[in-house]
């Protein structure tokens, strides 16, 4: 049962993220108008698609919050299901792997987040990387065409870890009995979001400011020692003032988690950047104007929510 009063420093939080919101929204229009002069402007274009991007993720996130924990389930169900259509469209099948890809959209996926919605741990902490990871490869040996086999087999596991396993342990986060905390799981997720999501944008701003030395040219060209090294430690500082949606009990617990979740979020983004390079992509689609694919905006996440998922369960779960 959700205790709204509990609740509290939550909204406080996304009250802050939507005073944040309509502040860029305001610098944009005004870059626009004074520097644009109302006419097209590759950079401030991209700037205003990406703030409306934003502002539409912050607002479908606090509409599935206010609902409730199902509505937070089907909303990463949803998340899900586009990832993995991202993801499969860039590996490589053929016919006769239609049986597992029909398995890993309409088998794996739902039933992964029915045992979240079941609370059923045990299964769901096993269900993808033990059963889906075995019965995939079967049903498409079964057609017997052998070209590309293990090429193919190891792209749909890959998609399924990555867009389901993963995915599916951010609404996980509601599950977890922790003591003295009922009713306040969402905050966690709330955190998570917000830590992650902020340590990509500061690493972003910390580049465009002090960024000199590439940290990995190959891969992300954009991506600097200096980006790195000060988002990932003013996403720490943003964790440790986060403190109190949490059970950790002091803001430096809470600063450690989130560099470390940060970190996870960062080293993620490189992996899937590697996929795209590998792929000869830029983006894993266009679903969000400004912003890519939803893989774009969820590449970070899938490293961190399973780490953070465990470190909380293990660290204040009896």
């Amino acid at each position: 049962m959700l205790n709204l009063q509990s609740l509290e420093p939550m909204w406080l939080v996304f009250g802050s993220v939507i005073a944040v919101l309509i502040i860029a929204s305001v610098v944009t229009g005004v870059l626009r108008w004074r520097i644009a002069k109302c006419a097209p402007h590759a950079v401030i274009d991209n700037l205003a698609e990406r703030v409306s991007a934003w502002w539409w993720m912050v607002g479908i996130l606090g509409v599935a919050f206010a609902l409730g924990p199902r509505a937070v389930i089907i909303l990463f169900l949803a998340l899900s299901f586009f990832a993995l259509r991202e993801f499969v469209t860039i590996t490589t099948t053929s016919g006769g792997d239609h049986r597992a890809v029909v398995a890993a959209f309409f088998v794996f996926l739902p039933l992964q987040y029915l045992l979240v919605y079941l609370h059923w741990y045990g299964l769901f902490a096993i269900l993808i990387p033990v059963y889906a990871f075995l019965m995939m490869p079967i049903l498409s040996a079964l057609s017997a065409q052998t070209q590309n086999f293990l090429e193919r087999c190891a792209g749909m596991q890959w998609a399924v870890m990555i867009c389901v396993y993963c995915v599916s342990h951010v609404p996980a986060l509601m599950i977890l009995p922790i003591p003295g905390f009922d009713g306040r799981n969402l905050m966690l997720i709330v955190f998570l979001v917000i830590v992650v999501q902020g340590s990509d944008v500061l690493q972003y701003v910390w580049g465009k400011l002090l960024g000199r030395h590439k940290i990995a040219p190959q891969l992300s060209p954009s991506k600097t020692v200096e980006g790195f090294v000060g988002g990932v430690a003013s996403a720490g500082v943003l964790g440790a003032s986060l403190w109190r949606l949490t059970p950790y009990g002091s803001p430096w617990i809470a600063g450690v988690i989130a560099l470390v979740i940060a970190l996870m979020g960062f080293l993620g983004g490189l992996v899937m950047s590697a996929i795209k390079r590998d792929r000869g992509i830029k983006d894993w689609g266009h679903m969000i104007r400004g912003h890519g694919g939803m893989l774009d905006r969820l590449d970070s996440v899938v490293f961190a929510a399973p780490i953070f998922f465990h470190i909380t369960r293990y660290g204040w779960v009896p």
